[in-house]
């Protein structure tokens, strides 16, 4: 296993009015983030915020390549970006959820305490898959055929390659001492993007080679 400290290459805010972040994707062209009561679009070249959409947004979020999808308490809505508006809804798996992922058409939903990586069937919400992990799972993506999930227990966070087959831990990026990731996505190439929870950030990490 490799392990090593994550390079953090930018962070962006605190933004006016926010207070904590949590799930955080891309869309090839803007940062989304969860705030709780809305969705905000980021330009992560300029560092301002574009546009927010009103919606339940207290967990992970995800973008198929058309739709956000957004984890609301117990369920996970389809949204229409281009006005906010809910197409679908799908019940969430059971426990604490936190991140969410798109790959391979299916839905990727992280469980916090109870240290689960799930795959989703995004029409149903039928469970697929279950990975077990190591340690509290936040935020959740999928790159080049690498699962990633961050961790966050007390002051200590990371982000974390582990086997979609069997959950073994195969490369960690350790986080500066009290900094967390709660929303993790990548952006398709050399670059994770990062929510760090009650301090109402999003960093930009380098993905290694």
């Amino acid at each position: 296993m490799n392990r090593s400290t994550a390079e953090i290459l930018r962070e962006y805010g605190p933004f006016p009015g926010v207070d904590n972040v949590h799930g955080v994707t891309y869309d090839g062209q803007h940062v989304w983030f969860a705030i709780g009561d809305k969705l905000t679009a980021l330009d992560p070249t300029s560092g301002e915020t574009w546009r927010s959409l009103d919606v339940a947004a207290h967990a992970g979020t995800a973008f198929d390549g058309q739709h956000l999808f957004q984890i609301a308490e117990d369920r996970i809505q389809k949204i229409d970006p281009s006005d906010g508006s809910v197409i679908a809804t799908i019940p969430a798996p059971a426990g604490g959820n936190s991140g969410l992922a798109w790959a391979e058409g299916t839905l990727w939903v992280g469980q916090y305490r109870d240290r689960k990586i799930q795959q989703i069937d995004p029409q149903t919400g039928d469970i697929l898959r279950t990975i077990e992990c190591s340690r509290f799972v936040t935020g959740v993506t999928w790159v080049d055929e690498e699962l990633w999930h961050g961790t966050w227990e007390g002051d200590e966070s990371d982000l974390r390659q582990v086997d979609p087959r069997t959950g073994e831990v195969l490369q960690i990026l350790e986080m500066p001492h009290g900094i967390g990731v709660s929303g993790l996505e990548s952006d398709g190439s050399d670059r994770f993007f990062c929510g760090d929870g009650n301090r109402g950030r999003v960093r930009a990490v380098r993905r290694p080679k």
